[in-house]
């Protein structure tokens, strides 16, 4: 292992002392040691340092310790307590419980980078049963595309995380920014919780970052904004993403409607749970459902390329094409820079969810006994009305037009802007950073972010915050695995970590299966 500074492990039991970052800091975008000693901030020397510590992070340092990183060398920052914690919580509030299965192929296992044996085959030993087999064997034409359940995922990064020494590697924090070393490699600044120790910041120096700070918020809709800005009601007005079971209980209660805006994979969850309690409970709900393109059948720009459609809905097993993890597109798409990849983005990418039987059963039922209405068009503003319903000014083809409701449950995703996010932002202003052709972080085919290299150390990012770069199906499983596998392979390239050839890869596989540690 290649090392450029002289690395001592002092982060556990060390004596911190108070430090703040200064104006002198924060003004520079290269820092020195001696500033930053100035500024009285103590530093933790490790080559490798994470940000974020949600999947991201768990699938990139378990490929670095199969690889054969010791623990020593790998520091992962984060404020949640275990990777699959944001995960778990947006699954369950977008009315994924743990027992229902998410939007993610058989084989596309964040806890065991071979992806053998799959979540199908997994399932149908520990069952005693070979339906999910048969059922893989089907898809797409005689059965939906098989998927694995919620807590069956959660409970193998569970134990991948024990088998890596995860927790060994887990730092406690909320990471300020990070900045270049004028010797090389980067500062990452971390806010330790309140009451942890005596220091306000700590700098972390190493040669290697890795960014993995997933979506950088919510994003509502302006006029859903301005509702609730204006009237501060943050009860009926809610996104998928926030908690809002209490719409679900309160319509258990009394008959009431229920206004449903966007056309994916969240506003189709919404849909079955309100659909399901209504059979379940015997309930009177009423659910208008807007999309804002309404699509009636099949669409796309070239015969190849067309996506069934129908009722709202585009319909695609999964958030891409699958020739983007390993074929054609995926080819194609690494050979496009600028507009040409803009443009090949356009063409594949939009809101889409699964054609599952069960929910057009439902909405077949609903649409017949008139509970259950879909329509295009734009909302225009939303107000409270003297009888406590709420209006929406909806803009259509037929003109405009108002629809009443009790709650709105707006499910048009988590795309708010990096710059949102206060290391995104301080990178773009001060990291050399720059945006691709969709407004994200620009990097390398090997996920390196562009501009922003420091002497003979790196700056990576994968996840949802690189969608835009050479490969698209970055903010999937599957998608932070091929990351993972193009960093730990640069890495290998610099000199700093083995490459997992098919003789580790085996050895290390057998280890997996058996359970034992890396």
């Amino acid at each position: 292992m290649s090392v450029c500074y002289p690395y001592v492990h002092t982060d556990r039991g060390m004596r911190m002392q108070a430090g703040e970052l200064t104006s002198a800091l924060l003004g520079a975008a290269t820092w020195s040691d001696a500033m930053v000693e100035a500024a009285g901030i103590p530093v933790v020397d490790v080559p490798f340092v994470s940000v974020g510590g949600g999947i991201g992070s768990f699938v990139t340092v378990d490929y670095l310790r199969v690889a054969g990183v010791p623990v020593s060398d790998i520091r992962v920052l984060s404020n949640i307590d275990h990777p699959w914690q944001t995960y778990q919580y947006l699954t369950r509030v977008s009315q994924i419980p743990e027992r229902e299965r998410i939007r993610s192929d058989s084989s596309s296992r964040p806890d065991n980078i071979w992806g053998f044996p799959s979540y199908a085959l997994s399932e149908a030993w520990r069952d005693r049963t070979l339906r999910p087999l048969v059922h893989v064997l089907g898809e797409p034409l005689f059965a939906d595309y098989w998927t694995p359940r919620a807590g069956d995922v959660f409970a193998g990064m569970r134990r991948e995380s024990a088998r890596i020494g995860y927790e060994q590697m887990r730092v406690t924090g909320v990471v300020r920014l990070v900045r270049r070393r004028d010797q090389g490699g980067y500062f990452t600044i971390l806010t330790p919780p309140a009451g942890s120790g005596p220091t306000k910041r700590v700098a972390y120096r190493s040669r290697f970052v890795h960014l993995a700070v997933g979506y950088p918020g919510l994003r509502f809709l302006p006029d859903l904004q301005a509702y609730r800005e204006q009237h501060n009601d943050f009860e009926r007005v809610v996104n998928a993403y926030e908690p809002h079971e209490h719409v679900y209980e309160f319509l258990k209660t009394r008959p009431g409607t229920v206004l449903v805006r966007g056309g994916g994979i969240v506003a189709s969850r919404v849909l079955q749970r309100l659909m399901d309690d209504r059979e379940r409970h015997g309930l009177q709900t009423t659910v208008v459902h807007l999309f804002r393109t309404f699509v009636t059948g099949a669409h796309g720009p070239h015969l190849w390329a067309r996506r069934k459609g129908g009722d709202g809905f585009a319909y695609q097993g999964f958030n891409y094409p699958k020739s983007v993890w390993g074929g054609q597109l995926k080819a194609r798409m690494r050979r496009l820079d600028g507009e040409e990849r803009a443009a090949l983005y356009r063409e594949m990418g939009g809101t889409n969810t699964p054609k599952r039987r069960r929910w057009q059963q439902q909405m077949r039922k609903g649409r017949v006994e008139g509970w259950y209405r879909a329509s295009q068009g734009t909302v225009q503003k939303v107000w409270p009305d003297t009888d406590g319903t709420l209006v929406s000014l909806v803009d259509g083809d037929a003109g405009s037009r108002e629809i009443r409701a009790d709650y709105i449950i707006d499910c048009t995703g988590l795309e708010a802007d990096i710059a949102e996010h206060r290391v995104l932002a301080d990178l773009l202003e001060h990291g050399g950073a720059g945006r691709n052709p969709l407004g994200r972080l620009e990097v390398e085919r090997h996920f390196e972010v562009k501009g922003t290299a420091s002497g003979d150390g790196a700056l990576y990012a994968s996840g949802a915050t690189t969608l835009g770069g050479y490969f698209p199906g970055v903010d999937t499983f599957l998608g932070l695995q091929v990351a993972a596998q193009e960093i730990a392979d640069d890495l290998a390239r610099r000199g700093w970590c083995r490459r997992i050839g098919p003789v580790r890869s085996t050895a290390q596989w057998v280890r997996w299966v058996l359970g034992r540690p890396v």
